[in-house]
């Protein structure tokens, strides 16, 4: 399994905002966020927060839209609704669907991210033999710190945490996350040197699926949206990192097209007393 990203800086690099228009807008649509979280609050199960959420965005896109546009035609400024709904909408964009899963870019809200740092601290947690429930809730914050620290720090086109989840029913089951892993663009250069013609490669991190849904290609779609992620920014090589002991996920990576290139140096795993990990590479067939 490969295994979970440890906190760190990833880019310094930051997309631009549209603060200026935001400015303009900003007391209309705050009102507006009131008013219809009120409404999505006081309505009493799933759909019904579903149905409220989409009428917010239709109204803060038209509103946005008519207050900020100057000189758009009807046409332009009813297509430009369009797509700002269908994306309030939470219109699920696989970047891989097969054996009934389907890929996607987190959903950046409390309760995905929760259920995210949940799938990931149940497959890396490493019990203890006292309070095992209070030190796996200490993990599972921890595990969801380093998320929103990704995601805030990250640029898009540098960072992604991708989810599974079942295609089948998609109005009822979306919340049902079964599978995430990270993916980020790094440069190392113990990773590099096996790059031919390569400066930077994407690295993958904390791959987990949920226990219940273990041995279902759940793993296998997962890692194929990884290389077609790869493929969509421009990166000729994906790298992971593997316990050597671990032949079930070594086996994984391998039908997946990974190679093993090398290993933590001896010092690592004889005076440092860590388990020995290798690092496995391929190379994207699409670029």
């Amino acid at each position: 399994m490969a295994y979970l990203q440890p906190n760190h800086a990833i880019i310094s690099e930051r997309p631009l905002t549209e603060a200026s228009c935001r400015n303009r807008c900003g007391e209309l649509e705050r009102a507006q966020l009131i008013k219809w979280r009120g409404n999505w609050k006081n309505a009493g199960h799933k759909k019904g927060r579903i149905r409220w959420k989409r009428r917010w965005v239709l109204e803060r896109a038209r509103g946005s839209l008519l207050r900020c546009a100057s000189s758009s035609s009807s046409s332009s400024l009813r297509s430009s609704v369009e797509e700002i709904v269908e994306s309030g909408r939470e219109r699920k964009e696989y970047i891989v669907s097969e054996y009934g899963w389907g890929v996607r870019r987190l959903i950046e809200e409390t309760s995905e991210m929760r259920k995210v740092a949940q799938v990931q601290a149940e497959a890396f947690y490493v019990p203890v033999f006292f309070f095992k429930e209070l030190f796996f809730q200490f993990f599972q914050a921890e595990v969801l710190s380093g998320l929103l620290y990704k995601l805030r720090n990250s640029p898009p086109d540098r960072y992604a945490c991708l989810v599974a989840e079942p295609t089948y029913d998609a109005s009822e089951s979306w919340h049902e996350l079964v599978g995430v892993v990270d993916v980020t663009t790094m440069r190392e250069e113990y990773v590099v040197q096996h790059l031919q013609g390569a400066t930077e490669y994407l690295y993958i991190s904390g791959i987990a699926v949920s226990n219940n849904f273990r041995r279902k290609k759940v793993a296998t779609v997962l890692l194929k949206a990884c290389e077609n992620l790869s493929n969509l920014w421009g990166f000729e090589y994906l790298a992971l990192r593997a316990y050597e002991d671990d032949l079930g996920a070594r086996r994984l990576y391998a039908n997946a097209g990974y190679r093993v290139v090398s290993g933590d140096p001896p010092w690592m795993t004889t005076w440092i007393g860590r388990k020995r990990r290798v690092l496995m590479i391929k190379r994207s067939k699409f670029v």
